[in-house]
């Protein structure tokens, strides 16, 4: 815990950074080390998950907050136990910073003269399964409103045969006998500046301390299987492109008993041939007449499942706008709506008979030069 990096250094943002710059970053770095496109690349999927948890805490307005406050402390309450139970010493220059020495260095160097040394925690222990991440793509009404979907996924499960011990019915694991269970072999060098203790992870069990004698024919002693699986996402509503649902455990198998990893659905959102968004508000143009323009009147205003009506005043000017408040879209934490935003179009007939053009002639010679007062002082203007 303590070589966790800051998340703002994470997303390369600085802190105050915005909702927009935030979720921009995340969105670069998860194109860049996504493990679909660097497979096998191992540090690519380590920074891939580094910025998905970055990407959690400041995505969300509380965690951000605590987080900004009191550090990783105030996001994770096991925090301050993964460095000794002193509450964290991330503020110390030398101890636990980027690029700074841990605990457990210091404490190696302390026990690597004279032979002494602690017992470390076995790097091979219990360890949490790979975080996994699918992009799925919904309708605009269904971001509007929220949506069940099912998806299919290419992943690694537990092993149904041996429930994930890796183990033949009816046998178990024995103690390694090479590292006698501690799942860790050390080995002591002397050097002219005094006796060296090197500790590393036990290359027959793997750090588990154990190993399995009759593999299970299913999984082949591996706990685990590739298999496709589907699994139903609640989406809710208010979601917008990039979004994020975690849906907690449905990633991979953990290691040695340790948790199953995490999915992450990125949400894409298709547009919409007649509204736009941005953010929680709806943007939409509406096409009037020019006799609707002219002399005010009741217009209806398509909305998604309803219909609002609106009186427009006499004289309304092409581009001009309303807004009706509390008509957008669901905020996907507070569920408060945003607002709808119109813009009025007036429209200019272009399929006209005879008789039709005779009655706009007729209405054009009756109406004084008063009735479009911006013609008459753009004609006046001499350049």
């Amino acid at each position: 815990m303590a070589d966790k990096r800051d998340y703002y250094e994470v997303l390369g943002v600085q802190k105050g950074a915005s909702d927009d710059e935030i979720k921009k970053a995340y969105r670069k770095m998860a194109m860049k080390y996504h493990p679909d496109k660097n497979p096998g690349d191992k540090a690519a999927e380590e920074k891939f998950k580094e910025a998905n948890e970055a990407y959690e805490v400041l995505s969300d307005p509380d965690k951000k907050s605590k987080y900004d406050r009191f550090g990783f402390a105030g996001v994770d309450p096991s925090y301050g136990a993964g460095q000794g139970g002193f509450g964290g010493f991330g503020d110390f220059g030398g101890f636990g910073g980027a690029g700074g020495m841990n605990f457990d260095d210091i404490f190696d160097m302390f026990g690597a003269f004279g032979g002494g040394g602690r017992s470390r925690q076995r790097r091979g222990g219990a360890q949490k399964g790979r975080d996994l991440q699918k992009t799925i793509t919904i309708d605009f009404t269904d971001a509007l409103f929220g949506c069940s979907k099912q998806i299919e996924l290419n992943k690694d499960v537990k092993c149904k045969t041996c429930g994930g011990s890796g183990c033949k019915a009816g046998t178990g694991k024995k103690t390694c006998d090479q590292c006698g269970g501690s799942g860790q072999i050390s080995q002591v060098s002397s050097t002219p500046f005094g006796r060296f203790q090197n500790i590393t992870t036990c290359p027959k069990c793997g750090g588990s301390g154990q190993i399995v004698e009759s593999p299970c024919p299913d999984c082949n002693g591996t706990g685990k299987n590739r298999k496709t699986v589907k699994i139903k996402v609640d989406i809710p509503a208010g979601v917008d492109n990039d979004s994020i649902v975690t849906l907690r455990g449905q990633g991979e198998p953990g290691v040695n008993g340790g948790p199953d990893g995490d999915l992450y659905i990125v949400i894409n959102v298709k547009p919409h041939s007649t509204y736009k968004r941005r953010g929680d508000d709806l943007y939409l143009d509406l096409p009037i007449t020019f006799d609707q323009a002219a002399l005010g009147a009741k217009v209806q205003v398509p909305g998604f499942g309803e219909t609002y009506s609106y009186t427009i005043t006499p004289g309304t000017q092409t581009g001009s706008s309303f807004r009706l408040k509390g008509k957008g879209v669901p905020n996907v934490r507070t569920g408060r709506k945003g607002d709808l935003y119109v813009k009025v179009i007036v429209e200019v007939p272009t399929k006209l008979g005879r008789k039709e053009k005779k009655a706009i002639e007729e209405m054009a010679s009756k109406l004084s030069a008063d009735a479009y007062p911006k013609k008459t002082k753009f004609d006046k203007l001499k350049f």
